[in-house]
């Protein structure tokens, strides 16, 4: 059998893991921001998952051009997203109503979620099957994680 070479870089690149905006929002911190240690989240049932880089879905609430931002909710509350105006392809996500995806580095937890995008995608044309999925798809994902 190949054996593939597995880079120190690759190592270390964390996996993006589902998130829901109540879930980060009680998140404890495992460094600083910068550290890129990650948070420490509760699944449930004892279990404990570290996380830095995360996958989220909500409705657009307002768009912050002028700031960079945006302001999403999901079903357990907001989350603001830095960074959209640096994001390829994001501007279609820019608009209030829309329901996206969004993937992003947690730069804040409390008193609300901050992300700083990576990458952004409008879910909007099949939202209501996304939204009835999302928290069957993030407990699925947080389940074998953790």
């Amino acid at each position: 059998m190949y054996k593939t070479a597995t880079t120190t870089a690759e190592k270390k690149r964390p996996l993006p893991v589902k998130v829901l905006s109540g879930q980060l929002r009680t998140a404890e911190s495992r460094g600083t921001a910068d550290s890129g240690e990650g948070y420490l989240i509760k699944p449930g049932r004892g279990r404990s998952l570290l996380v830095s880089l995360v996958w989220m879905q909500g409705t657009v609430l307002e768009v912050q051009l002028d700031r960079n931002t945006v302001l999403l909710m999901d079903e357990t509350g907001t989350f603001a997203v830095q960074g959209v105006n640096n994001i390829p392809k994001g501007k279609p996500c820019l608009s209030q109503g829309k329901y996206v995806m969004v993937m992003g580095v947690i730069q804040a937890v409390s008193p609300e979620p901050v992300i700083r995008a990576v990458k952004m995608a409008d879910l909007s044309e099949l939202a209501a099957l996304h939204r009835r999925m999302w928290k069957l798809e993030v407990e699925d994902l947080q389940q074998v994680l953790a």
